[in-house]
């Protein structure tokens, strides 16, 4: 239209310019949440109920963690890796990132990225969560 400020034509703006938009906190987008099938027993966050691991991907329950026992588990949902780092833990050098809830941000354990004894070699890609940091959920009667 004839006038509108898209028009080639306008009129040039005359005056002050509009006030600069106000500072905007730009914020990571939220991530879609894994929902694990509700037949099976699962495990979830205990600080905000995400799903974690089913029960047919623990592999063992006799671990140890920073802040007591923990699960050893194949493959988990919903979990945020940190970057890696060399730790010496109980049964030696490994390499290890922290993992955290995707939803809460809790760190729920580690993933073990790389184990430099031979006989640790089972634990690699595998992921330690602590019993604190999990509740049992779903079919467990």
């Amino acid at each position: 239209a004839l006038g509108s400020l898209c028009s080639p034509w306008a009129a040039p703006r005359v005056g002050p310019l509009p006030p600069a938009p106000a500072m905007v906190r730009i914020s990571k987008p939220k991530t879609f949440q894994a929902y694990l099938d509700d037949c099976h027993r699962r495990y979830s966050c205990a600080h905000c109920r995400a799903h974690l691991a089913n029960h047919d991907d623990l592999i063992s329950k006799s671990f140890q963690g920073s802040q007591g026992r923990a699960y050893l588990f194949n493959s988990v949902v919903n979990v945020g890796c940190g970057p890696a780092e060399e730790r010496v833990l109980l049964t030696g050098l490994h390499a290890v990132a922290d993992i955290h809830c995707e939803n809460c941000k809790t760190t729920l354990g580690w993933k073990y990225e790389q184990a430099f004894e031979s006989s640790q070699k089972y634990k690699e890609g595998k992921y330690i969560i602590e019993l604190n940091h999990m509740i049992k959920d779903n079919g467990w009667d």
